[in-house]
């Protein structure tokens, strides 16, 4: 058991990735490992993975517990929803499967700003809140449901329902300096400036 075993590492990968012609985006390789990959070898430091994925079949091979949204096409605040309803832990770290960089450092931060008094914490980068780098109480699950279930609220909106401490940017950048953890790779222009490559693309591994 690692250090957060009040925690799931739920990583959300949700549907197709239509802006890079339908790749699934945790399967996108830097270093010739798949990010996915990258992200996984965080899960020693909680009590368990979950891989929110609504087309699980491509991440079939890493054997991991993965559930689809229970409240459909609502995006990101559906696939974090999903990670709420299925964890088994009081608290649920949720980051986006694009993600190459998540450093450990910024994940504890964010987690030792946890409290009685939190419900969510995630960071502030350029004014905009960070919510697929955040921690959420698992005990959000069925609000969050019932508003999902009659609107469409962004991540930033939910957020801002609940008793969320928002660290600001200079908390990401004295364990982050460049800010690379909240990168997340979403076009093809990205894709090149962020040095990743397709899946067994040129540069990829086998591993």
């Amino acid at each position: 058991m690692g250090p957060y075993p009040d925690v799931t590492w739920a990583v959300i990968a949700g549907g197709q990735a239509r802006r890079l012609s339908g790749v699934p985006k945790g399967l996108l390789e830097f270093e010739g490992r798949p990010v996915l990959a990258w992200l996984l070898a965080l899960s020693p430091l909680f009590a368990e993975t979950l891989l929110v994925a609504n087309v699980p079949e491509p991440y079939a091979r890493f054997g991991l517990r993965t559930v689809a949204d229970s409240v459909p096409d609502k995006g990101a605040p559906g696939g974090i929803h999903a990670a709420l309803c299925a964890a088994r832990t009081e608290w649920v770290m949720a980051v986006a499967c694009d993600m190459p960089f998540v450093a450990p450092a910024a994940v504890r931060v964010l987690l030792e700003a946890r409290g009685p008094e939190v419900d969510a914490v995630a960071f502030t980068v350029e004014g905009r809140v960070e919510p697929l780098l955040a921690v959420y109480r698992a005990s959000l699950a069925a609000p969050w449901g019932e508003v999902l279930k009659q609107d469409n609220p962004s991540l930033r909106g939910l957020l801002a329902q609940c008793r969320a401490r928002l660290l600001p940017e200079e908390a990401l950048r004295a364990v982050d300096p460049a800010l690379r953890s909240r990168v997340s790779v979403n076009t093809p222009e990205e894709l090149v400036r962020w040095g990743l490559t397709w899946p067994g693309g040129p540069g990829a591994g086998t591993r």
